[in-house]
């Protein structure tokens, strides 16, 4: 079994840094890709941004990509995402997801941030 718990949220001005960090615990996730989503007040859960196993691979949304980064160390069990240039439309919680293939095995309670401008 594997925890996924997410930190580095809060609150920012517009134009702000923060980086997450998803850590897990119980077993290694370096054989996941992980997935971040974010969910605003009334609305749906949307994908942020996604790196695969390895690090190899990385994609993001697109009103994400440019400021956004997300990163791994397998060595550290954590995946991190760089968030730069924050928007008051990047508010929401964050969540991490582990994702073996198409299928979605372990998810993270989520961690807040809420940018004011």
């Amino acid at each position: 079994q594997v925890q996924l718990v997410e930190s580095g949220g809060g609150l920012v001005q517009a134009g702000g840094s923060l980086r997450l960090s998803c850590a897990a615990s119980g077993r290694s996730i370096s054989t996941y890709n992980i997935d971040w989503f974010r969910q605003a007040p009334g609305k749906e859960r949307e994908f942020v941004a996604a790196i695969t196993s390895n690090g190899g691979i990385t994609s993001y949304a697109d009103s994400v990509k440019g400021r956004f980064t997300i990163s791994r160390d397998n060595a550290k069990n954590t995946v991190y995402l760089q968030m730069n240039s924050l928007q008051a439309e990047d508010t929401g919680v964050y969540s991490c997801a582990a994702r073996f293939s198409t299928t979605y095995a372990y998810w993270g309670h989520g961690t807040q941030v809420t940018v004011s401008s």
